[in-house]
């Protein structure tokens, strides 16, 4: 994506996952929420779980510990068919504006693998750019066909990279917080594990064990660790050109909050 928008002058750049489809107006309904304003500088898509009736996503929550969480994820799309604000868009189908990816940068490479596309929504949100969700913009996605379900590579990159979001762009306040929310988190996710169900249970399902998704989540905050001065360096970057105040960032973090326990049983 970030050769695509290097390499091309198109005032737009539209993101389409390799196991996802668009609807045959998903570019032009996109088109037109982002030309309704100047201060939309990305849009987000209704995208449905191909092949099954619920959605995937219309747009995106975050959770206090910088977990990312699809919006009506498994609900269906008639609920979710407003024209409306939303904190940022799932990026497996989404648009984005050229003068604000010129302004912060794109997507961070460093992340490789998920959650690349909440940290760039949540950036924008920082330069003072908004996100709006276009019910009409229908996309097909099938459901982490890229790299597994719930695979330990998957469980890995999500979560060093809510680590690496979190450092990155939350305010201070919030990020003192974030642990307790961490370790609420955890604690959803193991009794969800005993019902047999959220991300713990299918990544059980899958093969994995229990001890396996502890060592990664240790491996993750090791990487934490070792990357601590670059995040920073980040942060301050992202700090020094904020068009908004930490206060008014974190209303957007309540504003469209998910809690630990939707994350850990969704």
């Amino acid at each position: 994506m970030n050769q695509a928008y290097t390499r091309f002058q198109a005032p737009f750049l539209a993101t389409l996952n390799d196991d996802a489809v668009a609807d045959p107006r998903w570019i032009e309904e996109l088109l037109a929420a982002m030309e309704s304003s100047p201060e939309v500088g990305m849009c987000a898509s209704q995208v449905r779980l191909a092949g099954q009736n619920g959605l995937d996503s219309a747009g995106m929550l975050i959770c206090g510990d910088g977990s990312s969480k699809q919006r009506g994820h498994g609900a269906w799309p008639g609920e979710y068919d407003s024209f409306e604000e939303v904190l940022l868009p799932s990026g497996s189908a989404a648009l984005y504006r050229r003068a604000m990816l010129d302004e912060i940068g794109g997507f961070d490479e460093d992340f490789f693998l998920y959650c690349e596309d909440t940290d760039l929504g949540l950036r924008a949100r920082w330069a003072g750019w908004k996100c709006l969700y276009a019910a009409r913009a229908v996309a097909y996605h099938h459901y982490s066909h890229s790299a597994g379900r719930a695979s330990p590579l998957k469980a890995y990159y999500v979560e060093r990279n809510r680590l690496f979001l979190l450092v990155k762009n939350f305010p201070l306040r919030n990020l003192m917080a974030a642990p307790l929310v961490t370790m609420a988190r955890y604690g959803w996710h193991a009794a969800s594990l005993l019902r047999g169900r959220g991300p713990a249970a299918r990544y059980r399902e899958d093969g994995h064990g229990a001890l396996s998704l502890a060592a990664l989540a240790i491996r993750a905050h090791g990487s934490l660790l070792l990357n601590w001065r670059t995040l920073l360096a980040k942060r301050r970057a992202i700090a020094r050109t904020a068009r908004i105040t930490p206060g008014a960032f974190a209303e957007l973090l309540r504003r469209h909050a998910i809690g630990a326990r939707e994350v850990a049983e969704l």
